[in-house]
């Protein structure tokens, strides 16, 4: 067996990057995996790994599958951006699932900004049943580290499609606003769609082009609802309607 990797390796070096800088991780073409669970997504999904690094005294952590890199205690949890690491890792080939071809509901995060907002998006994108996410040029990077962690798996399997351009997918889009749009429980969902999300501080852009509006009534005083949890209310009533 080799010696364990201690904190000066390159390789461990190349974690560093790749947890904090876009830039790294379009160079290199990898994007972190942190944890046993999402680890295990990633090898269950088929998901390209290039290397799985595991401390000494985790090696129960790793999936049946994964061929581990050991690292000495203590290493990868000062790589790790988790709070309460589990302190296995791997690094994963950046690309993209197609869109497919037949695509009916799809998610557009124009310019969302915080990726614990992606992430969640992702999630309920793939629950309800959506065809793939677009994000638009400026947006967050979906393979940062808190995306990945947040999408809870999600990114392995949904479609997403990184600097693209929603008008080109040959749906209706459905811009999402706090007032003055068609009640989402009252518009009909069930045809061929994209439901545009704005950013979580400016809305959607102003001269972004649309087919129509959409907007979920409120009753209590708040102005209006996170990203995250209006995708999640649209998102599940466009699955209603088409069951």
């Amino acid at each position: 067996m080799s010696e364990p990797l201690g904190s000066n390796n390159p390789r461990i070096q190349q974690l560093r990057r790749l947890a904090g800088r876009r830039s790294s991780r379009v160079e290199e073409g990898l994007f972190l995996v942190e944890g046993p669970t999402l680890v295990a997504e990633a090898v269950a999904a088929g998901w390209p790994l290039s290397a799985v690094y595991v401390e000494e005294s985790a090696l129960a952590l790793v999936p049946t599958g994964a061929r581990p890199t050991v690292v000495r205690d203590g290493v990868l949890a000062k790589v790790m951006t988790v709070e309460a690491p589990r302190p296995i890792v791997a690094t994963a080939e950046l690309r993209s699932l197609p869109l497919p071809a037949n695509a009916t509901f799809v998610i557009v995060g124009a310019g969302l900004s915080d990726p614990g907002n992606l992430g969640t998006i992702l999630r309920t994108a793939e629950a309800a049943g959506a065809d793939g996410v677009v994000l638009t040029a400026g947006s967050v990077d979906p393979f940062s580290p808190k995306v990945v962690r947040s999408s809870a798996g999600a990114i392995f399997r949904m479609p997403v499609v990184v600097d693209g351009d929603p008008h080109t997918l040959g749906l209706p889009l459905w811009g999402t606003v706090a007032t003055g749009g068609v009640a989402y429980d009252q518009a009909d969902l069930t045809a061929p769609l994209a439901l545009v999300m704005g950013n979580e501080a400016h809305g959607l852009p102003a001269d972004f082009a649309l087919d129509g509006l959409l907007t979920i009534p409120h009753i209590g005083r708040a102005e209006s609802l996170n990203v995250a949890m209006a995708a999640a209310v649209l998102c599940f009533e466009v699955a209603r309607q088409r069951r």
